[in-house]
């Protein structure tokens, strides 16, 4: 069973939030879904995310934006942490154009985003592919800081604008597929990291064989 904590935001249009609201998360998973907007400014980014994490902690984050030139659905692997030189809606950058003064340069999410796009069995009719280049805006910004925050149980999903080839309907279902393979990814990692630990502590005891090891 998932930790019941999931927290699922940065909705660009509320008909995306609305269309994943309604499919749910599907598969029969015991995870609670929560659909919350943010504003395209680096300040408020800043604070909310941290509250998320702080008071929500949730299992996994997904961060979804617009990118308008986009042909297909983009799953970024990794934040930067500098290069953010555009002013956002209201004019503001982050100074010296960094996330987190002595954070590192990049941090890469938990979830294999690669993995996730060659399972094809996503969508009929979605393309989705893999990136390690989300730009340097304010979703860039966002997910640097909730990887940061979340010891990388983030991710950010770059999808392009609605229209007649795809509708609210076909992208919130494109959506909940992703995140679906996104959560078996995260657990998939959380028992491998059960693995190594439980092998370090057989290491140590009496020298018994960590080949013996079962789950």
């Amino acid at each position: 069973m998932l930790p019941q904590a999931k927290d699922y935001r940065g909705l660009p249009e509320a008909g995306r939030g609305k269309e994943l609201s309604k499919l749910g998360l599907g598969r029969d998973m015991e995870v609670e879904l929560r659909i919350l907007q943010l504003p395209v400014d680096y300040r408020e980014v800043k604070q909310r995310v941290t509250r998320i994490w702080e008071d929500l902690q949730p299992q996994l984050v997904v961060h979804v934006g617009v990118d308008p030139t986009a042909k297909a659905i983009f799953l970024e692997q990794c934040g930067k942490n500098w290069g953010y030189g555009d002013a956002n809606i209201r004019g503001f950058h982050p100074e010296r154009g960094v996330c987190l003064p002595d954070g590192p340069e990049v941090i890469a999410s938990g979830v294999s985003m690669r993995a996730v796009s060659y399972r094809r069995a996503v969508v009929k009719g979605v393309e989705v592919a893999f990136s390690r280049d989300a730009g340097r805006y304010v979703c860039d910004y966002t997910y640097y800081l909730s990887l940061h925050h979340g010891n990388g149980c983030a991710a950010l999903v770059h999808v392009p604008p609605l229209s007649p080839s795809l509708p609210a309907s076909l992208l919130g279902k494109a959506l909940q597929v992703i995140i679906q393979e996104m959560l078996e990814e995260t657990e998939k990692a959380r028992s491998q990291r059960l693995v190594h630990r439980k092998l370090s502590l057989c290491d140590s005891r009496q020298g018994e064989p960590t080949g013996r090891l079962l789950l």
